[in-house]
C-alpha cells in the first residue's frame, strides 16, 4: 500500500508518522519549504520527503494521497489524481481508521477553537481520558499512532471536513454558519454550508449532533428527517425545538437521561457567542455523563486561546482587550455586543468583502471612538463616519495604544476586535494581537 501526502505541515507529518506506525511505504511532499522541526522527524522515522517541488510520476503512483487540508480541490495535481481514480482523504479520514475512540468534532465559522478548548478543558478536569487534536493545531494521526485516549475532542475546519468520506464522530457540535473562504466553494454559500454539516455525516442512534437552533443558515441547510443520528439543538432565543437553553447565568439541559442545570456564573468568558460555546461544550459535557457541579467547577477554571477576547491588562479603571482572532464582522459583533461599558474601538485591515452596516446600531449605542489600524481605511471610515463621534487612522499599532489612553476615561475598555485580516501590517492574526499585548504591556501598564 502506497501512500503520497502532500503538504508537510502539522497535518501531513503527523499522517505520515501514523502511515509508517502501520507499515505503509510513504512519501512526503511539499510545493514549499519545509520547516526544520518536520524534517527532523520525518529524518528521525526514516520517512522519505521533498520540499520545493512535486514529483508528480511518484506521488501519482501512490495507492492514496493524503491531503493537507491547505490545498484546494482545484489544485491541478489533486484533479489528475482524481482522474486517475486516486482516492484523496484528509488526515482525519486516514487516522480515524486506526482508533476506536470516540470522536467529539467541533466546527462552525466563529468559535470552534474557543468551544474545543472549553469541552477538552470540561472532560479533562473530570478525569475523562481524553485527547485534543484537529484544526487547533496539533495533529490527530499522531496522536493514534500512540492511541492511548478513549475520547478525543477535535476541532475541525471546512477544509478539513471537506475530505472526510468514511469518518464518523460520536458527537458532533456546529456552532453557526456565516460567510467565509467563499473562494474555495465557488463562492456558494450552500456548498460552503454542506461541508460544515459533514460534522454530522454517518451518525446513527447513538450519535449526537449538537447544533445551534438560532442560526439561519443551519436551519435552511440541515435536513433533519434525512438525518440518522438524534439531535440536540442549543439556543439561546427560546427555539421551539431547542433540548438546550441558556436562562440568566445557568444552562439549561432537557433531554431524556440528560438532564441537568449547570451554574456559568464562575465562567470568565464574556458576550453571546460565548453563551452560545458555552452551551454546546456542557452539552457535550453532560452527553458524556458529568455531574452539574463538576462542569460549573471546571467553568470556573477554564482559560481561553489567545487573541480572543482575551483581557490583558487594566489601567486607571480601563480594560485592554485583545480579540485579534475577530476577522470578520459577526465576530466583531458579538465582541461589541457582549462588552456593556464604552468601547474604544481599534479595527481594521485587509477587508474580506464587509458588510458593516450590521455594526452600526452596536457602534451607534457602544463606540466613543474609533481608531482604524490599517494601509487602507476608506471603507471602514464611510461606513462609521456619521455614527461614530471621534474617528482616527493610523499603520502603527503602538499609536494605536497611545491614543486610546489619552481618550480613554475610568470605565472604558479598549477593544482591539478587527474584522479584518491582519496581512498589511502583520504576519497573522497572532501576530497583530502579540503586538497589542505589547504595546498595552509598553505604553499603558508600565507607566
Amino acid at each position: 500500500m502506497k501512500i503520497a501526502i502532500l503538504g508537510a505541515g502539522e497535518s501531513g507529518v503527523g499522517a505520515a508518522m501514523l502511515a509508517k506506525a502501520k507499515g505503509l511505504d510513504v512519501f512526503v511532499s511539499d510545493m514549499g519549504q519545509i520547516k526544520q522541526v518536520y524534517k527532523d522527524k520525518l529524518a528521525a522515522a526514516d520517512i522519505p520527503f521533498e520540499e520545493g517541488q512535486h514529483s508528480e510520476a511518484r506521488i501519482l503512483a501512490a495507492n492514496e494521497i493524503i491531503k493537507s487540508p491547505g490545498i484546494p480541490d482545484k489544485a491541478s495535481l489533486v484533479q489528475e489524481a482524481k482522474k486517475r481514480g486516486i482516492h484523496v482523504i484528509s488526515e482525519i479520514e486516514f487516522a480515524g481508521r486506526y482508533t476506536d475512540a470516540k470522536f467529539i468534532c467541533i466546527t462552525g465559522t466563529n468559535g470552534k477553537t474557543t468551544t474545543t478548548l472549553l469541552t477538552y478543558h470540561l472532560l479533562k478536569s473530570a478525569g475523562l481520558n481524553v485527547g485534543l487534536a484537529g484544526n487547533i493545531g496539533e495533529s490527530l494521526a499522531e496522536k493514534v499512532v500512540e492511541n492511548k485516549f478513549e475520547y478525543y475532542v477535535v476541532e475541525l475546519s471546512s477544509f478539513q471536513l471537506d475530505n472526510m468520506y468514511q469518518f464518523k464522530a460520536h458527537i458532533g457540535v456546529l456552532l453557526n454558519i456565516t460567510p467565509d473562504h467563499l473562494d474555495r466553494y465557488e463562492y456558494s454559500l450552500e456548498k460552503y454550508a454542506a461541508s460544515k454539516l459533514r460534522v454530522a455525516q454517518n451518525m446513527m442512534g447513538s450519535d449526537f449532533f449538537v447544533f445551534n437552533a438560532d442560526d439561519a443558515n443551519i436551519a435552511s441547510t440541515f435536513k433533519s428527517e434525512m438525518f440518522g443520528g438524534t439531535t440536540v439543538p442549543f439556543s439561546l432565543q427560546g427555539a421551539d425545538n431547542a433540548k438546550v437553553s441558556y436562562q440568566g447565568k445557568e444552562v439549561k439541559v432537557g433531554m431524556q437521561f440528560y438532564e441537568g442545570t449547570i451554574d456559568t456564573s464562575a465562567s470568565p468568558l464574556i458576550g453571546k457567542h460565548n453563551q452560545y460555546n458555552t452551551m454546546a461544550a456542557v452539552t457535550v459535557a453532560k452527553l458524556l455523563g458529568l455531574e452539574d457541579e463538576q462542569i460549573a467547577t471546571a467553568l470556573g477554571t477554564f482559560r481561553n486561546a489567545e487573541h480572543r477576547l482575551q483581557e490583558v491588562g487594566v489601567a486607571k479603571e480601563v480594560t485592554y482587550i485583545n480579540d485579534s482572532k475577530a476577522t470578520n464582522v459577526e465576530a466583531v459583533w458579538y465582541a461589541l455586543e457582549g462588552i456593556k461599558k464604552p468601547i474604544i474601538w481599534i479595527a481594521g485591515g485587509v477587508d474580506k468583502g464587509n458588510d458593516y452596516s450590521v455594526l452600526q446600531e452596536l457602534a451607534k449605542e457602544k463606540v466613543k471612538v474609533l481608531i482604524c489600524l490599517g494601509l487602507d481605511n476608506a471603507k471602514l471610515q464611510e461606513s462609521f463616519k456619521r455614527i461614530v463621534p471621534v474617528m482616527a487612522e493610523t499603520t502603527s499599532i503602538e499609536y494605536a495604544v497611545r491614543l486610546s489612553r489619552s481618550l480613554a476615561e475610568p470605565g472604558d475598555v479598549v477593544l482591539l476586535s478587527p474584522a479584518c485580516a491582519s496581512f498589511d501590517l502583520f504576519n497573522n492574526y497572532e501576530h497583530r494581537g502579540q503586538r497589542f499585548k505589547e504595546a498595552v504591556e509598553k505604553i499603558v501598564l508600565k507607566k
